[in-house]
């Protein structure tokens, strides 16, 4: 059975290894994704191949039918595919890759009642080279967060070591969009921030054994600052035109560091 911190939820060994179950998916489904990234290939093909996948190991895809407030209506594909500028909620859609274009590709899956979610920029051909940059210092961040994840830290060290990381590379983190808890629900407690100021004080919280986080940091190229891009409600874009890359991972914590739930094994 779970056990609850406040409303943060300690997961059993059986619930991580489902958790692990559906993470394994959400590796499968990105490393073909990874493979078929080329130019001319559109993000509506890569959604397809998403969802045949998801299906086909009897899961189910998390982010489809997801209802948001400022959207106009449920968001209506089984990948968040985000190009260039765009930050998260990217919709797939019949426009071909270009070379040189960078994709961020979200993928959830919800398998025997559980959760995995998982993030990966991927380059179309190749890439300039601050393009470059901003994907190894994003998928950087990242590391440094499951690196130093263990019990008894606070997030708020994780949290500045990930915006270090990211400002030393001449970059930026984006403040509205964050990480969070996962579970039997896509989104549980707590809020896990890729950085760290005074707003987060009151939220800052202690890292325990069984705690599952996705983490994902989102960076951009210029100013941090997003809006939403249209009228749809979903796409998210950077304020000044700068492009932006989004690496994830689902992570439980255990007794002497993190345990990724999205690396496939």
């Amino acid at each position: 059975m779970s056990t609850a911190t406040a409303k943060i939820v300690i997961k059993s060994p059986r619930e991580i290894e489902l958790l692990r179950a559906a993470g394994r998916v959400v590796h499968a489904v990105l490393t073909e994704l990874g493979r078929m990234v080329r130019p001319g290939i559109t993000t509506a093909e890569l959604d397809a191949r998403a969802e045949e996948m998801i299906r086909e190991a009897d899961g189910t895809p998390l982010f489809k039918g997801v209802r948001s407030p400022q959207a106009r209506a449920p968001f209506p594909a089984s990948i968040c595919a985000s190009v260039n500028e765009q930050v998260v909620h990217g919709i797939p859609n019949n426009r071909p890759l270009k070379e040189g274009d960078i994709v961020s590709v979200d993928c959830g899956v919800r398998l025997k009642g559980y959760c995995g979610d998982a993030a990966v920029t991927f380059a179309v051909g190749r890439l300039a080279p601050k393009a470059q940059r901003l994907l190894d210092v994003t998928r950087e961040a990242l590391q440094v967060a499951i690196r130093e994840i263990g019990p008894g830290e606070r997030w708020s060290r994780v949290a500045r070591l990930m915006q270090k990381c990211v400002e030393d590379g001449g970059f930026s983190v984006v403040r509205e969009f964050v990480g969070h808890g996962i579970g039997q629900e896509m989104h549980e407690e707590p809020k896990v921030p890729n950085y760290y100021d005074r707003s987060q004080r009151q939220a800052d919280f202690e890292l325990r054994t069984g705690m599952t986080l996705a983490v994902e940091p989102m960076v951009t190229a210029g100013r941090p600052d997003v809006k939403l891009a249209d009228v749809t409600g979903w796409p998210v874009v950077t304020k000044d035109g700068s492009w932006a890359a989004h690496y994830e991972h689902t992570v439980v914590v255990t007794g002497d560091g993190a345990d990724v739930l999205t690396d496939g094994r």
